[in-house]
């Protein structure tokens, strides 16, 4: 592309949205690709020309004809919500930096909205996506090299009901037994569902649920006990009573406004309440949601919902949502950080995992399909530049087929990214036990030394072609029938 990367600078008395045009044509026969606000919902994917596609943080067009790749994007972190559209003569940056859902009141000030980054072809559209996540985030630290995350959680068969410190300390046992003595020790993570009011019902996170869960620090002193690492789920922005740090707009003054530094008080001291209680991972839910009001596939170009504003107005949102990321992350010192509905683009550097698609499931096939292969495919590039990938659980539960679920664990075992697993103890058979344990052996190992790629992943939303070190892997992931339109 003809043009030079460089920094947007926004000085303005209040402001909202700043569009950029770039004029350059692209072939009529392009196809595009983009990312998603947080997490992915099984719709990346190629598509042909589409001028209204909103595509968020950045996009390559690709031309069939000649091969090759362009396109552009912004570093991570950036004040500013960008995304792109891209039409047969030239393309837009909207960079939106709204409060809420009003103007942000700069009063003059300066604000770096983003850094602008083109992309030339740097061989293949794979090669050319890796360069340019591997240019988005070049101004990020250096991540040390992460062991590899891999473990156990029973939200896919348990969904947060009938389960106690028993269950979850047989889980624990088993994601033990079945990396069998691997030198790297996996998580056993103590979901949704421990504390008191219900599920997703939101804090304060001081306690767990009254004689279910009454000694956290004791559950986590059990889980290592047995040799496993203990992680612990909480939603930061959702309190079971509103009160006065709740925000402004949708939530019925329950979900907290974390432009109140109070709020980002009281996000600290749960991170170090977690810390002491000796849980080494902490998963971190719903912020994108209690932030705007909507999850990604609602948020489109609005975001959320107009007319109100957080209490800070001085602020993009972007600006405050990067500083709750940045208190979290500052707070959980050297936990394991998994960001669940946040927004990939800023929490990159700020999470050490990012759950990068919507979730799989342990009582539909569909959504395992839509939502798990969808993410590893086109968000894989991602991975250990950004933060650990994770494509989320596979299930292993008496309502999902095995033969399925077996082909996904071993696609994201080799893949080296994140590997959880959901482990239904109705569903173990000696069967599934030695799948299990050769899947998670594995990824504890980092999968594959080559590394993975999707082959046809311009012309499948879940790609069945992967190419490895030892040559291409098909796999088949729908029934006999095909895919269900009805299921997921």
């Amino acid at each position: 592309m003809e043009w030079s990367d460089g920094a947007v600078e926004v000085t303005a008395a209040a402001v909202s949205r700043v569009a950029l045009r770039w004029a350059e044509a692209l072939p009529a026969e392009a196809l595009v690709l983009g990312d998603a606000w947080e997490r992915s919902y099984g719709d990346l994917q190629w598509r042909h020309l589409q001028p209204e596609r909103l595509l968020p943080w950045h996009f390559l067009a690709h031309d069939p004809r000649t091969g090759s790749t362009a396109g552009a994007g912004v570093d991570v972190q950036p004040n500013a919500f960008c995304a792109w559209t891209v039409d047969a003569d030239g393309f837009t940056l909207w960079l939106d930096l709204r409060n809420g859902g009003g103007p942000t009141q700069l009063n003059g000030r300066t604000l770096t909205a983003a850094i602008v980054r083109s992309f030339d072809d740097a061989g293949t559209p794979w090669q050319t996506l890796e360069a340019a996540v591997a240019t988005m985030s070049s101004r990020l630290p250096a991540r040390p090299e992460p062991a590899p995350v891999v473990g156990a959680n029973n939200w896919y068969y348990a969904y947060g009901q009938n389960f106690d410190e028993k269950a979850v300390l047989k889980d624990a046992a088993t994601i033990v037994e079945l990396a069998d003595g691997h030198p790297v020790k996996p998580f056993s993570v103590v979901d949704d569902g421990w504390y008191p009011g219900g599920i997703a019902s939101g804090g304060p996170w001081d306690l767990g649920k009254p004689g279910v869960f009454d000694d956290l620090a004791g559950t986590a002193a059990a889980i290592k006990e047995l040799g496993a690492r203990p992680g612990l789920w909480f939603r930061p922005l959702l309190v079971r009573e509103a009160g006065p740090l709740g925000r402004s707009g949708p939530g019925n003054g329950r979900a907290l406004d974390p432009s109140y530094p109070e709020v980002l008080d009281l996000v600290r001291a749960d991170l170090q309440r977690f810390k002491g209680w000796g849980f080494e991972l902490v998963k971190h839910d719903f912020s994108t949601y209690d932030v705007f009001g909507r999850f990604g596939p609602a948020m489109g170009s609005r975001l959320t919902d107009s007319g109100w504003q957080l209490h800070d107005p001085a602020r993009t949102t972007a600006e405050i949502v990067l500083a709750l990321y940045r208190a979290i992350r500052s707070a959980a010192d050297d936990v394991v950080l998994i960001g669940c509905n946040t927004v990939g683009h800023l929490a990159a550097g700020l999470v050490d995992v990012q759950r990068t698609g919507d979730d799989t499931s342990g009582r539909d096939w569909e959504r395992t399909r839509k939502m798990g292969v969808n993410t590893l495919a086109f968000r894989l590039p991602q991975h250990n530049r950004f933060f650990t990938v994770d494509a989320d659980c596979v299930p292993c539960t008496p309502e999902t087929p095995w033969e399925l679920n077996q082909r996904f664990l071993e696609l994201v075992a080799r893949s080296g990214t994140a590997l959880f697993v959901s482990v239904d103890p109705a569903a173990r058979t000696e069967q599934t036990d030695r799948a299990l344990s050769d899947g998670i052996r594995l990824a504890l190992s980092g999968g594959d030394a080559s590394g993975i790629e999707p082959v046809d992943w311009l012309v499948n939303t879940t790609p069945s072609a992967w190419r490895t070190g030892s040559g291409t892997v098909h796999y088949d992931w729908s029934r006999p029938w095909g895919a269900d339109p009805v299921s997921g």
